[in-house]
């Protein structure tokens, strides 16, 4: 297959050779994987490992509510900790009679929404996805029982032997869920939104955990780079948007691969929003040749299903880069706040990682380069030649 490049992506892509059979994963970083996860299955105590019950309220009331079950039959005494979580949400795993494990789920209101779990989840499943199925419900409460996907991430799983056909079939999965999206059934991921989501990196990146405050010539650069993204991104057309799609989501199953793990706050919003998520992964790194590989891909099967992608790869590839530095901006944001202010440190170390990601992509735009003169700026750091386009 020829791909046809335009003036300014063809001076980037023209040296990056385009795989037509399995892609060339000897290449690749995957960070340490003995930090806690964002979804259930990556860190669990098993029944042969001392734990102490939790003396919390919730605790009490989510056990209380589990005896009340009578299918599946539950082995309360089995109950222990699933996983760690960024949110207020608390995963349990537990055994039952039948010889198979379970998740019980304590998202507590008002901070966590059980009903937008299990709308998603409904969405999902009707999409053809694999999503856990729910079990039992007490949404008023913010109880939960459903299935379990086992232990084994995107994360734990990733290697030279298996990237192609994981990433492959994230694709596909992807692709279904866009291909089933409506209008008015989710919340916009609207500019409004993305906004607020932005100011996340002056706010936390910058003034908690830089100590840094920002002139207001600083400021000013910084908005216009702002605009720019959202102007880009507001005008991708819609679909379903997980919002967290990315390899410590996403659980290798043996049947109906992948498992797709903590969708509830999914909007409809900007297309290329989660297949930048996965590629631009911040917590496993992929050299770019390989991230336009799959991303061609994706292109290429989203075409064939009739989702209305950017017609040429110019104008998708600008796309996906648009989008994944304003998740990029947000997430230095996020994980600057889980430090300082939920005292939640295993995830400084993603920090390298994804500020890596916003230099390289904000480097290759002129109206993106005022970011990198503000970052060298904050981080005292001479400033770096490179491509411009």
């Amino acid at each position: 297959m020829n791909i046809r490049f335009g003036t300014a992506f063809g001076v980037f892509f023209s040296r990056i050779p385009y795989y037509m059979g399995t892609l060339d994963v000897g290449r690749f970083r995957a960070l340490p994987q003995n930090r806690s996860t964002l979804a259930f299955p990556a860190r669990f105590i098993s029944r042969s490992m001392s734990f102490t019950p939790p003396t919390d309220p919730r605790f009490t009331q989510l056990s209380q509510w589990l005896g009340t079950l009578t299918t599946p039959t539950l082995q309360l005494d089995s109950l222990r900790p699933a996983s760690a979580d960024a949110s207020f949400r608390r995963y349990f795993r537990l055994d039952a009679a039948d010889g198979a494990s379970y998740i019980a789920m304590d998202a507590p209101p008002p901070q966590e929404n059980a009903r937008a779990y299990l709308q998603v989840a409904q969405l999902f499943e009707q999409a053809g996805v694999s999503v856990p199925h729910i079990l039992a419900q007490d949404a008023d409460n913010g109880f939960l029982l459903i299935s379990d996907f086992g232990n084994t991430t995107y994360l734990n799983a990733l290697g030279p032997d298996n990237a192609h056909k994981l990433y492959i079939d994230a694709i596909d999965a992807l692709i279904l869920i866009q291909v089933h999206s409506r209008a008015e059934v989710l919340p916009e991921y609207d500019r409004a939104f993305l906004q607020r989501e932005l100011m996340l990196f002056p706010e936390w990146y910058v003034g908690k955990h830089l100590g840094k405050t920002l002139s207001d010539a600083q400021s000013k650069d910084l908005n216009a780079v702002f605009d720019a993204l959202l102007a880009n991104i507001v005008a991708q057309p819609q679909v379903y948007v997980h919002r967290d799609y990315h390899s410590r989501n996403l659980m290798v199953l043996q049947k109906g691969n992948p498992g797709i793990l903590d969708f509830q706050d999914a909007r409809f919003g900007p297309i290329t929003y989660d297949i930048a998520s996965l590629l631009r992964d911040a917590y496993i790194q992929w050299d770019e040749e390989m991230v336009l590989d799959l991303a061609i891909r994706y292109w290429e099967r989203a075409k064939r299903a009739g989702l209305p992608v950017a017609p040429d790869i110019d104008t998708f590839y600008r796309d996906f880069e648009f989008t994944g530095l304003q998740r990029h901006l947000k997430i230095l944001g996020i994980f600057a706040r889980l430090y300082h202010r939920d005292g939640k440190d295993a995830y400084l170390s993603d920090l390298p990682l994804v500020m890596h990601y916003v230099r390289s992509t904000a480097s290759r735009y002129k109206e993106l380069k005022p970011l990198i003169r503000l970052l060298d700026q904050l981080e005292g750091e001479a400033p770096k030649v490179g491509y411009t386009f």
